[in-house]
């Protein structure tokens, strides 16, 4: 056991972290038209700056890459200039902000997609549930199994986000390989089944994953990408045979480019009610990747302290905390009573429950 734990300072790549309490990515569907994001976006994340880094909410990298209502977008020059005003705010406040970068694939419907085409995804499996469309909720539908050929323009997508990254002022990027989205989907055999040279053994599928992230290093070199993993999640009818093997190939992969660190999610009991099996995550998943971990899940101070103490995690990412407690580091520091969070709240639009949760100064 170290004496590591929550205010001990980290360097993470190319960035040093004041503290190890991290602000997890959280859609919160408040963006405008265009999918850019505003003044009050600005607000929420300025107001959250004390956190050792804050990852922002996923953001799309294509017009084809959404599938839920007022989400972000990074591949438009006005959803640059939305972003300018957000990475200025934290900055000024003292803070460091990463870039979530996006791809839904088949977690879609014709109702996001520009003239209402069909979602792609590896291949042609329709996933259970239904999508909130922003009027109405519907069936998933039946994506289209991306061509070989195309495969090329999805990972350029990803370089011109990282680019439009870049430009509006953030420190890095994480990359979103986690919780069902497009490359989640490539990288598990229950959502791929293709035969060509993205498909098959786990090599294959691990392919995209390994090629994305190349080709983002090359826009912000490796010490300012974060890529994120949910290996045992469930969600977004996700699942695979042998997730220590997959996952802990492709970490082992990650681990030779040096990147600022691995995102890897913890199952909640969340999770476990809808189907998760524990067994697959950070803990279990060290052993594959000797660089910086964070990792997220429903932690506690304490429990928090304890995976920074045990050395199977560096930083732990905290979500419902951090949108009812805008200054949490302090709250910890100071063993302050925490917020509620008002979860009728976490996707509605406006201020309430979004930027007026109190802090110990108000």
């Amino acid at each position: 056991m170290s004496s590591i734990n929550l205010f001990t300072p980290l360097k993470l790549g190319a960035i040093e972290t004041p503290n190890r309490i991290f602000m997890a990515p959280l859609t919160r569907c408040r963006a405008d038209a265009g999918n850019v994001p505003n003044d009050l976006n600005a607000e929420y994340y300025k107001q959250r700056a004390s956190a050792g880094l804050i990852i922002t909410e996923a953001t799309s990298v294509t017009p084809f890459g959404f599938g839920y209502p007022n989400t972000p977008g990074i591949f438009t020059e006005a959803q640059v200039e939305g972003w300018k005003k957000i990475t200025s705010g934290v900055h000024a406040a003292g803070g460091r902000i990463f870039l979530q970068l996006w791809h839904v694939g088949r977690i879609s419907h014709p109702a996001f997609q520009p003239d209402g085409i069909l979602p792609v995804a590896p291949s042609a499996i329709k996933p259970k549930g239904q999508i909130f469309t922003g009027t109405e909720m519907l069936d998933y539908i039946t994506p289209r199994a991306l061509e070989l050929s195309e495969i090329p323009g999805i990972i350029a997508e990803y370089v011109h986000g990282a680019k439009c990254a870049k430009e509006a002022g953030f420190d890095g990027v994480e990359i979103h390989n986690a919780n069902g989205y497009l490359l989640d989907q490539f990288l598990r055999d229950g959502t791929n089944q293709r035969t060509d040279s993205y498909g098959g053994c786990m090599e294959n599928r691990a392919r995209l994953t390994l090629e994305v992230t190349k080709a983002v290093i090359g826009v912000w070199g490796a010490d300012r990408v974060g890529i994120r993993f949910s290996p045992g999640g469930v969600f977004n009818d996700m699942h695979d045979s042998n997730p220590l093997a997959t996952f802990g190939y492709v970490l082992k992969e990650l681990s030779a480019l040096n990147l600022a660190y691995a995102h890897i999610t913890e199952v909640t009991a969340q999770d476990i009610a809808h189907g998760a099996v524990a067994g697959v995550g950070p803990r279990e998943l060290r052993a594959f990747y000797p660089g910086a971990i964070i990792t997220a899940g429903g932690f506690t101070q304490d429990t928090a302290n304890k995976a920074l103490a045990e050395g199977w995690a560096d930083a732990v990412a905290f979500g419902v905390k951090f949108i009812a407690n805008p200054d949490l580091p302090l709250r910890f520091q100071q063993e302050a009573a925490l917020n509620t969070p008002d979860e009728a709240t976490f996707y509605a639009p406006g201020e309430r429950g979004y930027t007026d949760y109190p802090s110990l100064a108000a």
